[in-house]
């Protein structure tokens, strides 16, 4: 692990090209901690909120969130608490930043009219770089399904990005990452939870009372069976909006049913390091609850298993979409970026990233045969 610089960083095959600068110069790290914002300290100055600029005019705000310990999981005696959401067991989070809201259709739609082409220096190709182009290439995805069709609730841009696949989600933190040469990735549930708890240990970061729930969340309660705008409600503790409903958001771990007993029975890491790598393209795990579901799925410990068989059960196509899915609860789906403080190895990129099983293997195939979706390099930040 290496810490996000804005140096020459080559991380494998990855390599982004970033004027040199100190780690005081590193976004969202100052050498002095501001008067008035919220900071984390860490060994080179302080980590603070920033704003990462995208194309025409489309920004995010990032949050830092403190390194530490928590108990992942609810206690047995939480109200409406699930068998998944156990055994509790204590782990420890390293510092990263977090996506102050959900992602947007403004910053989605950055990826998904990305034109892609793969860029060589001199026109022609070498085994090499044929090999190096596989290893860089990002997809975007194809247009979204006819909103009649499958999505009705529209793409405002400041409405939450929703019904992407997890392997559509984890391809555009790639895609982010390489645009801004700042390292973006998905959420492990862990990761998750820390921040959405924000140092308590009640069933929501507000308290137990649900009566305070329509000021902090969009559920089945108060949402009128549709999204909104995100940010709309207060925040957690610690600054984030809608962690929990609006949209279950994206992680990087497969769902078990036995919950954290692998993490209770052995020796679980460190962050990222807790993350339950998924081998089959269902079930994954969704966190914090839906503008569609009831109050009690948007507790802080609540999960929510991915079932995509079921999931994209009215789309027509053969195989599926990689990028898409069609049917409810799948409206109430969307993503959230996280930042690490420290970069992971290059050999977990692909886990990050790529494709991680047969089925969405052969749907990106043939889309690309169809000329459905895109495909290609960013050789430069910001290009």
């Amino acid at each position: 692990m290496k810490l996000l610089s804005c140096s020459l960083l080559v991380l494998g095959a990855y390599v982004f090209g970033i004027t040199a600068c100190t780690a005081a110069e590193i976004p969202g790290i100052v050498k002095e901690a501001p008067a008035g914002v919220r900071s984390v300290k860490i060994a080179e100055g302080y980590m603070v909120p920033y704003t990462v600029k995208m194309a025409d005019g489309v920004s995010f705000e990032m949050i830092p969130i403190p390194g530490g310990k928590f108990k992942l999981g609810s206690p047995d005696s939480e109200k409406d608490r699930k068998d998944d959401e156990g055994p509790q067991v204590e782990v420890e989070i390293a510092p990263f930043w977090l996506g102050k809201c959900e992602v947007t259709w403004a910053e989605y739609k950055q990826w998904m009219k990305y034109e892609q082409t793969f860029k060589m220096p001199d026109g022609k190709t070498t085994a090499a770089a044929d090999e190096k182009n596989k290893v860089d290439a990002v997809t975007a995805p194809s247009a979204l399904y006819d909103p009649t069709y499958t999505y009705e609730h529209g793409e405002d841009p400041k409405l939450p990005a929703a019904t992407m696949s997890q392997f559509a989600a984890r391809q555009y933190t790639k895609w982010l990452t390489k645009k801004t040469g700042q390292f973006f990735r998905l959420p492990n549930e862990a990761e998750w939870e820390y921040a959405c708890r924000a140092g308590t240990t009640t069933a929501y970061s507000f308290g137990d009372d649900l009566k305070q729930l329509d000021d902090y969340a969009w559920t089945a309660a108060n949402s009128e069976e549709k999204p909104h705008f995100v940010g709309t409600k207060k925040p957690n503790p610690w600054g984030l909006h809608d962690m929990h409903g609006n949209m279950m958001e994206w992680t990087l771990d497969a769902h078990t049913k036995d919950g954290y007993k692998r993490l209770a029975e052995g020796k679980p890491g460190v962050g990222f390091a807790l993350t339950n790598w998924p081998t089959e393209l269902f079930p994954r795990v969704l966190r914090g609850g839906t503008f569609e579901f009831d109050p009690e799925l948007a507790r802080s410990a609540a999960r929510k298993a991915s079932n995509d068989e079921k999931w994209y059960n009215e789309d027509p196509n053969r195989p599926k979409s990689p990028w898409w899915l069609t049917d409810d609860p799948a409206r109430g789906v969307g993503m959230r970026v996280l930042r690490p403080l420290t970069v992971p190895d290059a050999a977990a990129l692909p886990k990050l990233w790529e494709v991680d099983n047969e089925t969405t293997q052969a749907g990106v195939t043939e889309r690309l045969e169809q000329g459905r979706g895109s495909q290609g390099v960013i050789l430069t930040p910001g290009k």
